[in-house]
C-alpha cells in the first residue's frame, strides 16, 4: 500500500489532484494561519497594549524554536532573511589580507554573497562530491566555513560534526544555514557558531522573518558592528556620546522591529509541527525520497541526490538541460515541482504520501525522454 501522508492534507491549502512537492521552494499555507493573521490585525490595532501582545508572540516564537533546536532561549533571535543574518556575522569579522572563507562550489547565494563583495577576504570553493572535500581548502587563515545543512541544489546533507572539528582545528567560525532542514530533520544548532533558517519552507511559516542563532557559549564576546533601536539594551534616550549597550542575547541581531505578522504565522506553524515527533517526520520524508530515488533508477533517470539516506535531506534533484520546460510539463500533469540552475527538484514534507510519488513517476515516464 502507498505510504499515507503524516499530516492531514485538508489542513493545508493544497488543491485537489495536485502533488505539491516543492517544500524546498514554498510550502502550502496552513489554514490555521488565517486565524493567526487575524490575531495580528487585531493586536496591531490596540495601541500600546497591542504592541505588548505582539512582543509576546516574539517571546513564544523564540521559546518554540529554542526547544526545537535544543538550545537556550537567549541564543535565538530573528533577522529579516538568512542573507541578512549571514551579513551581520560577516561584517563583524575583522577581515585582513590573506584571510579566507571556505564553501562548497554549489553553496546557496545567501551564505556566500554576503562576503563576496568584501575586500581582503579570499573565497575558496570545494568541488566534487567527496564527503570531506572542504578539508583540503582550510588553513590557518580560514576565518569562516559556510554551509547549508542540506543542499538546495542536490539535496546532499552536510556532516556538521566533521565540519565542527575542521573549524576548530584552525579557529574558524562555522556558519550554518538550516533552511532546507528545519521542520523535518532534528537540528543540532549547537554544532554551529552561528546558524540561520528561513521560515517559509519546511517550517511552514512565511517570508519576512528568519531564525537567527548565536552560540553564546562558544562565542560569548560576539557583537555586531551595527545596531538599531530594537537591539539596544535601553529603549530610553540613548547617550550617543557614550558607549551604546546592546541587549545581552541573540535579539541583538534584531536591529529594528521584527516582522510581527510573520512571527504570528511562525508561532502557529511551530505549534502545529510540535504535534509530531520530528524523527517521525524525518522517517516519513526519508521513505518518500527513498521510494522516488529507487523508481527513478528503474526509469534510468539519474539523480544528483545521494542514495544514502544519511547523506540526504528531503530533496530529490535531477539535472536536465530543459529543466523549466520539464517543470512546466509536470505542472500540467498535476505535479508542482521546482526549477533553478538547470535541475528539477522534488521535495517532500509530512503532507505528501506515496500517491504523490506515483504521480511524479507516471508523469516522468510520459515526458522525460520527450522534452
Amino acid at each position: 500500500m502507498a505510504l499515507k501522508p503524516l499530516f492531514d492534507r485538508a489542513e493545508f491549502r493544497i488543491q485537489d489532484g495536485i502533488a505539491h512537492v516543492c517544500a524546498a521552494g514554498e510550502t502550502p499555507f496552513l489554514k490555521r494561519h488565517d486565524a493567526a493573521l487575524l490575531r495580528y490585525a487585531s493586536d496591531k490595532s490596540l495601541g500600546m497594549g497591542g504592541r505588548a501582545a505582539q512582543e509576546a508572540q516574539v517571546v513564544q516564537a523564540r521559546e518554540l524554536i529554542a526547544q526545537s533546536w535544543g538550545v537556550s532561549f537567549g541564543d535565538i533571535g530573528f533577522v529579516g532573511s538568512v542573507a541578512d543574518g549571514v551579513s551581520l556575522v560577516v561584517e563583524s569579522l575583522d577581515w585582513r589580507d590573506g584571510d579566507n572563507a571556505v564553501f562548497d562550489a554549489d553553496e546557496y547565494p545567501s551564505v556566500v554573497a554576503p562576503i563576496a563583495l568584501r575586500p581582503h577576504a579570499e573565497l575558496r570553493f570545494a568541488k566534487g562530491t567527496a564527503r570531506n572535500r572542504l578539508a583540503g581548502l582550510v588553513d590557518a587563515r580560514t576565518r569562516m566555513i559556510g554551509v547549508s545543512y542540506v543542499s538546495f541544489l542536490t539535496g546532499e546533507r552536510a556532516d556538521l560534526s566533521a565540519l565542527r572539528q575542521l573549524a576548530d582545528s584552525v579557529g574558524a567560525w562555522l556558519v550554518v544555514d538550516f533552511t532546507q532542514a528545519s521542520g523535518y530533520l532534528p537540528i543540532e544548532a549547537g554544532l554551529a557558531d552561528f546558524a540561520f533558517s528561513a521560515c517559509y519552507k519546511w517550517l511552514l511559516g512565511a517570508t519576512g522573518v528568519a531564525v537567527g542563532y548565536w552560540n553564546r557559549a562558544a562565542r560569548p564576546d560576539w557583537s555586531p558592528v551595527t545596531a538599531g533601536w530594537h537591539s539596544l539594551a535601553s529603549h530610553g534616550r540613548p547617550d550617543y556620546g557614550g558607549r551604546l549597550e546592546l541587549v545581552p542575547d541573540a535579539m541583538r541581531m534584531t536591529r529594528g522591529n521584527p516582522a510581527h505578522a510573520s512571527l504570528y504565522v511562525l508561532v502557529s506553524a511551530l505549534e502545529y509541527l510540535r504535534q509530531f515527533d520530528v524523527r517521525a517526520v524525518q522517517t516519513h520524508v526519508e521513505a518518500l525520497t527513498t521510494d522516488l530515488l529507487s523508481r527513478l533508477g528503474q526509469l534510468q533517470i539519474v539523480s544528483t541526490t545521494p542514495g544514502d539516506p544519511g547523506r540526504r535531506g528531503g530533496n530529490v534533484c535531477i539535472e536536465h538541460p530543459r529543466a523549466q520546460a520539464m517543470v512546466d510539463a509536470l505542472a500540467e500533469r498535476g505535479v508542482w515541482a521546482w526549477n533553478g540552475r538547470g535541475r528539477i527538484r522534488f521535495s517532500f514534507h509530512g503532507y505528501n504520501g506515496g500517491d504523490d510519488v506515483d504521480r511524479i513517476v507516471t508523469s516522468l515516464r510520459d515526458i522525460y525522454w520527450a522534452i
